[in-house]
This record gives C-alpha cells, sequence and structure tokens, in this order.
C-alpha cells in the first residue's frame, strides 16, 4: 500500500492535483472537510456528533476525524493506497495518523509540499473569491488563514523531514507542469520503497527453494533465519552453541537471536531494494518483533505467501530429503520431523490469522513441480507488488 500526504498552503492548488494523483495511482482520496460532510449527509453516528459539534460553532475533535478516516480507509480495499489531502494539520495529527497507520500495518510512504510565494497565493484566492462569489475571502481574511497555515502546519513539514520522507515541489505553472514535478517527485518515493515479502509453508513445503528463486529474481536480500543459525552453529559461535540445542530437538530459538540475525543482514544491505523472510515469523511474538524492526526503519511487510502443502505430503517430502546430501540432521529421526510440524501447527498457524486479518496474505498450492509452484507464487508476487507499489 501506498500512501501520499499532499501539502501547502490555501491557494496551492491541492485539490486539482489531489484528483490527478488519485487516478494515475488509483488512490482512495481523504479530505477531512469532504469526509466530514460525508457522514453528516449519511447521518452516520459519527456524522451526528461531528455535526453538533458544528452547529455550536465548535471545532470537531481529533478523535472523531481520526475515527472518521479510519472507517474511510478500512471500507476502500479495491485501491492501492491513500492520498491525503490537508491532513494531518498540526505535529499532534502527524503522531496520530502515525499511530492509526501503524494500527492498520501501513505508514505514510511520501509527503508532498508545494510550496507557492505569498503573493501569488494573495492573487490566486482573490481571483477564486471574486468567481466563487466568496465575499468573506478579503485580503485580511487571506492573510490571516496564510499565517494560520505557516505557523501550524509548516511544523508538519518539519516532523515528516525529520523521517526523510519530505518532498518540496514548485507549486507555479500551469496544471499539467505542476502535476509533472509532483509525478516526478512520487516516483522518486517509489524506488526508496522496500519491498518486503514473508513465505510461509510447513515443514518440506519447499520454502527454501522457491524463496532463494523468488529473491534472486526481484533483487531482493534473502533472510532465512535458519540458515543464519545453522552458519552461527557451524562456526561454533556462541550464538551457534546457545542455538544448537533448540535446532536439534525441532524447538523455535530464543527470539533475540533472530532479531539479531535480522537486523544484521539488513544492516549489511544498506541499498537494498527489500527483504525476502523465510521462516520468519513464526509466532505472534515474532510478527509483532518483524513489524516493530521494519516499521523502526520507515518500512512495513509488503505480502505474505503461504505454500499450502498436506502434512503426510510433508512427511514424505523430508523422508525423502534425509537420503539425499541436502539433507539436515533433524530430517534422519521421524519424531523430530512430526515434532516440527506439529510445532507448525500450534505457533504458527496463528501467524497466519494475524496476516489473513490484515488482507496482505496469498495462499497458494504448493503440490506440483517446482516450476509450476514458482509460475503460481509469481504471479501474485507481481500482482501483490503492483498493490504495495
Amino acid at each position: 500500500m501506498y500512501n501520499i500526504a499532499l501539502f501547502g498552503p490555501p491557494g496551492a492548488g491541492k485539490g486539482t492535483q489531489s484528483l490527478k494523483l488519485i487516478e494515475k495511482y488509483n488512490l482512495a482520496y481523504i479530505s477531512t472537510g469532504n469526509i466530514l460532510r460525508e457522514e453528516i449527509a449519511e447521518g452516520s453516528a459519527l456524522g451526528l456528533k461531528a455535526k453538533s459539534v458544528i452547529e455550536t460553532g465548535g471545532l470537531v475533535s481529533d478523535e472523531i476525524i481520526v475515527q472518521i478516516i479510519e472507517k474511510k480507509i478500512k471500507t476502500n480495499t479495491e485501491v492501492n493506497g491513500f492520498l491525503f489531502d490537508g491532513f494531518p494539520r498540526t505535529v499532534v495529527q502527524a503522531y496520530i495518523l502515525e499511530g492509526l497507520l501503524l494500527k492498520l500495518n501501513t505508514s505514510l510512504n511520501c509527503m508532498v509540499s508545494l510550496e507557492v510565494p505569498q503573493d501569488i497565493l494573495m492573487d490566486r484566492m482573490l481571483e477564486r473569491s471574486k468567481k466563487e462569489n466568496r465575499i468573506d475571502d478579503t485580503t485580511d481574511v487571506i492573510q490571516n488563514r496564510l499565517k494560520e497555515y505557516k505557523n501550524k502546519t509548516v511544523p508538519v513539514a518539519e516532523f515528516y523531514k525529520e523521517k526523510g520522507i519530505c518532498y518540496t515541489c514548485d507549486g507555479v505553472g500551469n496544471v499539467d507542469e505542476i502535476f509533472e514535478r509532483i509525478t516526478n517527485v512520487v516516483e522518486q518515493s517509489l524506488t526508496k520503497t522496500w519491498l518486503n515479502v514473508v513465505l510461509f509453508g510447513p515443514p518440506g513445503s519447499g520454502k527454501g527453494t522457491q524463496g532463494k528463486l523468488l529473491a534472486d529474481k526481484y533483487d531482493l536480500v534473502y533472510i532465512s533465519t535458519g540458515s543464519l543459525l545453522r552458519k552461527e552453529i557451524d562456526k561454533g559461535t556462541e550464538m551457534g552453541k546457545a542455538a544448537k540445542e533448540y535446532v536439534e530437538k525441532g524447538d523455535i530459538v530464543p527470539d533475540e537471536f533472530a532479531i539479531k540475525l535480522i537486523e544484521k543482514q539488513i544492516q549489511t544491505h544498506p541499498n537494498a531494494k527489500g527483504f525476502f523472510f523465510k521462516g520468519f515469523p513464526r509466532t505472534i511474538v515474532q510478527a509483532y518483533i518483524l513489524d516493530g524492526l521494519l516499521r523502526k526503519l520507515n518500512s512495513s511487510v509488503s505480502c505474505v505467501f503461504n505454500l499450502d502443502v498436506p502434512t503426510l505430503e510433508s512427511i514424505k517430502r523430508l523422508s525423502a530429503r534425509s537420503k539425499t546430501e541436502k539433507s539436515r540432521y533433524y530430517d534422519m529421526d521421524t519424531d523430530v520431523i512430526i515434532r516440527r510440524l506439529e510445532m507448525f501447527q500450534a505457533r504458527t498457524t496463528p501467524v497466519l490469522d494475524y496476516y489473513e486479518k490484515q488482507k496482505n496474505i496469498y495462499n497458494i498450492d504448493g503440490i506440483g513441480s517446482e516450476e509450476k509452484v514458482l509460475e503460481r507464487l509469481t504471479k501474485k508476487l507481481e500482482l501483490a507488488f503492483k498493490h504495495a507499489r
């Protein structure tokens, strides 16, 4: 999901440019003024609350606004993302939006700030007031609105500059010229957006084989906590020694091991286009950990895939692998194989439910030739990437 905030003072042309952006990128338009009017017109519970406040001359609270925005996001599931016009207007609202998007497992990817000199803004707004017969839009009123924007909204741009996602754009020129500049900025920010994939499946489902093929195909950094742990074990490091007893029993190693390994991989690939996670997260706690790790880097999980393979087929595959050079020491013991499959069902299946609720999971039939399964995964991955970007 790709989310944009379009900023600019009154008269900068945000409304006009917003319409063009939502059409080009298939975004849902979120303007607090518009959605407030929609809720009031519908006579919804939130609309009635807002109406009672407005009729008494008050300002609609952030609490009501954020509930209306959340409703708008949750009811627009066929879009590639959201365009926020005029929100957040304050630093407090910026924090509110961060928390709301975190709750919805997404984030603001790009803030575009339209820069227009004050004299041009004054001319535009005075001309607009004549055309639309806005008798209240006098020079003094417009100057006060611009002053209010500078005092309250400009600090929001600083908030996002610190996050590295704020881009300024020259807002002077004709509509098409300005739109081209904005799209150039958006495309630039898109190249900085990581694509992060999680691949699930029971032991023996072919995650390792398919994960490496897909990571190579899409130039993503492949992260297999199992492979990284085995390297630590083979090297005889302190972590390897501590992890060995867990791995040999088919148990899940302590979470701090995985965190250290993943952070190290991310840090050693600063120019990565994204990451392909195989075998992690395996528990709900680890799902939260991965969200936290990526959120810390202003990113998130783009999509999740689950290779659907029946238990009996998994046992057959693991038993067959034990007789090849690709065998693992935990393939040799049927009891350990069954224990690993039971662990997957007990601890990892709830993680699939977690991602199911976020509507970014794809279930893939894992039965068939390596080429056929890869074809199925590629087809869905292309779709998921298009949606993510």
